[in-house]
Parts: C-alpha cells; sequence; structure tokens
C-alpha cells in the first residue's frame, strides 16, 4: 500500500532537507531528471582528491525525491568517490534486484526500501545518487586533463 512508502519518517525527511541552494564555485554540477514524475534534483559537489568537502542542492521532486535527498545531504561531506559510487548501486539494487539496503550512515536508506514495490517512484529515489556519480564522474575527468585544457 502507497501509506507504506509515505510513512512519518520519510516526511519528516522530507519536510527537512539539510544543505539546500547552490554552492557559489563547486567543482562539478549535475541534474537529474524523472520524466515520469517531473521531478528534478540538482547538486553541486566539491572534492579534495577522492573526498567530498562540499554539497549543496536544489531539490524539486517528490517526498520520496525529497527524502533520498535528505538522507544524501546528511552524509555526504566527507564520503569517498568510490563509497558514494558503491552506494549508488547499492540502492539500485535494494530497489530493483531485492538487494539489502546499506548499513553504517547510510542505514536511513532503509526507510526507502517499500519503494521496491512501486517501480514508478524508483527514479524519484534514485535521483540524488545518480547527480552525485554524474558529478564525481565530472571532477574525475576535469582531473585527468592537462593543466592547458582546463583553462
Amino acid at each position: 500500500m502507497l501509506n507504506d512508502i509515505y510513512n512519518k519518517r520519510i516526511i519528516e525527511l522530507a519536510g527537512n532537507i539539510p544543505r539546500l541552494g547552490r554552492l557559489p564555485d563547486p567543482d562539478a554540477s549535475a541534474t537529474a531528471h524523472s520524466k515520469l514524475c517531473g521531478s528534478t534534483v540538482k547538486i553541486d559537489l566539491k572534492m579534495d582528491g577522492p573526498v567530498v568537502t562540499d554539497f549543496a542542492h536544489d531539490v524539486k521532486a517528490c517526498a520520496l525525491g525529497q527524502a533520498s535527498s535528505s538522507i544524501m545531504a546528511s552524509h555526504v561531506v566527507g564520503s569517498t568517490a568510490n563509497e558514494l559510487r558503491e552506494l549508488r548501486e547499492t540502492v539500485r539494487r535494494m530497489l530493483k534486484e531485492n538487494g539489502s539496503p546499506p548499513e553504517g550512515k547510510w542505514a536511513d536508506i532503509a526507510l526507502l526500501e517499500p519503494v521496491r514495490d512501486y517501480k514508478a517512484r524508483h527514479a524519484s529515489t534514485m535521483l540524488t545518487f545518480d547527480a552525485v556519480v554524474d558529478a564525481i564522474g565530472q571532477i574525475e575527468a576535469k582531473a585527468k586533463q592537462p593543466a592547458s585544457a582546463q583553462g
């Protein structure tokens, strides 16, 4: 039942999203959009090597997109590129392949586990994870360019 996915904790997360806004000088920005529901998440990311040092986002999404963005914003700073790539895959497997939710600092994502039964809600739930991994890829690609090409 849809009430299972829109529980009190999801609504609390959606209503209290940290790090809203945009960064003035991000290393990369990325946007993820769900054509199905119209939800959009724009993120700005700063990194020092493989570690996220700052994050902001503009979230125009349903409660599930807002809740996943809230969880991301709460824990992303201090996370590594590899950790965040693995997180996206873990959440994707949780939704699409009945995989286990993440543990540790990302354990709140287990609140989104009931979404697996609602395929139409998967895209909005994944937006923040997709955008963060996109931005990491942009930053890594820039770092591999010769200094003269970055100008």
